[in-house]
């Protein structure tokens, strides 16, 4: 799975459906999984000040995966904090109209004139194959849900044909059978937002639209090319059974409800920046996947970090005297908690514990 997920917002929240009742995590086992609720791992840090503020890593899965395993105290810490933050607000319609726009090509455009024959050929045929097999995909509760495969293929590829070709690799990233059998249920980041709201608190996102899109759109059109095509073939690997995903949905749903928050790190940097790095690649393909990697390291994680970091302490020291609950990818929360860990405001210090 791409668990590039923060960038498909727009898709996640069209097919989700309302807040259903949490239910247990199937696919969890094969760690020590703690039964008693003293005993759970929590991906909690606190801002020790009066009242106290949290962050709370996230992964971009639906929230019935892990919402069972996630400790009553740091569902207690959301419920107690009167101000919520998100790293986009998934709930305003602007944000899914930003980030549709974000995607296309320039009016007038067409995929068909912009990719090279054979790209936009192989392009087509895999897109074929995946509205073939979506039906088969689905599963019973989906289809209980009310949900088509025709929908849903529209819903995730629809006007494929307008996108700019980095996008249009995201989404093929996005049609996979795990994948495909994940939608209709909200994400964790999109059920809080949907609880804050329900719940009537005040809520607000640290990032724009525009912060998330640019740097994708950065990229030049050979780096794209490339990064389409490594894309294409390896989805081709995949149907033909010639290759496995390394790092599966499940492998990273498993960490997350083990509290392993060193492979939680590893697998939402590696999802950031996909790896197009391998042995196999001609030297200049391998200049080219490497300055694609440096690229989008520079841009999604380091310099993102940075720039939320600034906003979140900003905040912080804004406003002392509220509590605020920070939900952002688990990836990120250690750099924050570690930039954050000496807010100074007032005259007075506060320090960060996990």
């Amino acid at each position: 799975m791409s668990r590039w997920s923060w960038f498909l917002l727009q898709t996640l929240c069209l097919l989700s459906t309302g807040a259903a009742p949490p239910r247990a995590a199937p696919g969890a086992a094969n760690c020590d999984l703690k039964s008693q609720q003293s005993e759970l791992n929590s991906f909690l840090w606190t801002i020790k000040r009066d009242p106290p503020s949290y962050f709370f890593g996230t992964i971009h899965v639906p929230y019935t995966r892990v919402w069972d395993f996630i400790p009553d105290n740091s569902k207690e810490a959301f419920l107690q904090s009167s101000i919520v933050y998100f790293e986009l607000d998934l709930t305003d319609p602007y944000t899914i109209s930003a980030l549709t726009s974000c995607q296309m090509l320039p009016q007038g455009e067409n995929l068909q004139d912009v990719l090279p024959r054979d790209i936009y050929c192989r392009l087509k045929r895999h897109l074929e194959y995946v509205k073939l097999m979506m039906p088969l995909w689905m599963t019973p509760d989906q289809h209980g849900k009310g949900l088509y495969a025709d929908y849903l293929f529209n819903a995730i590829a629809g006007n494929w044909e307008r996108k700019r070709p980095v996008w249009v690799m995201l989404m093929v990233n996005s049609l996979t059978e795990v994948d495909i059998k994940s939608r209709g249920v909200p994400v964790l980041d999109l059920f809080l937002a949907q609880e804050a709201e329900r719940l009537k608190k005040q809520t607000g996102a640290v990032e724009k639209v525009e912060e998330q899109c640019h740097p994708l759109n950065g990229l030049n059109f050979s780096q794209v090319i490339f990064a389409l095509n490594q894309t294409l073939l390896q989805q081709e690997s995949l149907r033909a059974g010639s290759l496995q995903i390394p790092y599966t949905t499940e492998d990273l749903i498993k960490h997350y409800n083990c509290g392993d928050l060193s492979s939680v790190i590893l697998s939402h940097d590696s999802s950031q920046v996909p790896n197009f790095i391998n042995a196999t690649l001609p030297p200049q393909e391998r200049i080219t996947a490497q300055e694609i990697d440096s690229y989008l390291r520079q841009e999604l994680i380091y310099k993102r970090n940075e720039r939320i970091g600034k906003r979140v302490k900003a905040l912080l020291e804004e406003f002392p005297d509220k509590g605020f609950f920070f939900a952002f990818g688990a990836d990120q929360c250690p750099h924050l908690s570690v930039s954050c860990s000496h807010i100074t405001s007032s005259g007075r210090s506060y320090q960060v514990a996990v």
